[in-house]
């Protein structure tokens, strides 16, 4: 009986901790404002202008992003895991935008697509929070 009773508290602890990655955080005003800025600074690509600077805010933006939600703690994997796409496609345009490449305007185009449908999917689903 003894031996059961441990066996059962185990099975029971084991299941609470794979639940807990289930459950998504709470709001947060900060990450709500920072993730709308993310989104605005996206559709505000201008591929005629230098890319590199452009490429490198976003990257700023997206690591203030990633350090709040990681201090925030354990309970923001599901707004690190929204933003790995994102950060995935801007380090691409940083490491196409260095050194002596020539800005390509329809590459830029592309990321600009593919930024500003990554940050609004992301955008509705951090301001979904409750």
């Amino acid at each position: 009986m003894k031996n059961f009773f441990i066996a059962a508290i185990i099975v029971v602890l084991s299941g609470c901790a794979q639940i807990q990655g289930l459950i998504p955080s709470f709001w947060d005003d900060n990450q709500s404002a920072k993730i709308v800025d993310l989104t605005v600074r996206a559709e505000q690509i201008q591929c005629a202008e230098p890319q590199r600077p452009q490429a490198l805010a976003l990257q700023r933006d997206l690591l203030w992003f990633h350090n709040y939600a990681v201090a925030k703690g354990h309970r923001q994997q599901d707004v690190l895991r929204l933003t790995q796409p994102i950060e995935q496609t801007v380090a691409d345009w940083v490491k196409r935008t260095e050194g002596s490449a020539k800005d390509n305007p329809v590459y830029c185009e592309i990321k600009k697509k593919i930024l500003v449908e990554q940050t609004k999917r992301a955008a509705l689903a951090v301001l979904g929070r409750f």
